[in-house]
């Protein structure tokens, strides 16, 4: 796993967490740069899976890649389902889906890294 696109993620899952979750606590819908900035998030996001895959062509396999794969699926796919469900809830419910997504990620990816840090060369 990639170290500083992975810091990057996380980072920016965490700021966005936070903004959308204060938006929710404000009482407010999902704007278009709420569900711009997540959807930016979800294409770092894929950056990140296509990273990984890449390298399970490698020399260093995670030890558990059948776990790992599963890891990597459920993260490509959090952010667009947030984004399709907070579009069906208009209200302040959307931006909290949308913001508990964003907490969500980055623990995704620290369980990608500790999978992939448990190598079989």
């Amino acid at each position: 796993m990639n170290g500083p696109l992975s810091v990057a993620t996380i980072v920016v899952a965490l700021v966005l967490a936070a903004w959308l979750l204060l938006r929710a606590a404000l009482n407010r819908a999902p704007s278009r740069f709420d569900l711009l900035a997540t959807a930016v998030l979800g294409a770092l996001v894929a950056v990140l899976v296509l990273v990984a895959v890449v390298g399970l062509f490698g020399d260093h396999r995670p030890s558990d890649t059948p776990t790992f794969g599963g890891y990597l699926i459920t993260t490509i796919a959090f952010a667009p389902t947030a984004i399709y469900l907070a579009r069906m809830e208009p209200t302040r419910w959307g931006n909290l889906i949308l913001g508990v997504a964003c907490l969500v990620l980055p623990v995704l990816v620290l369980r990608l890294q500790q999978i992939a840090s448990v190598t079989v060369a």
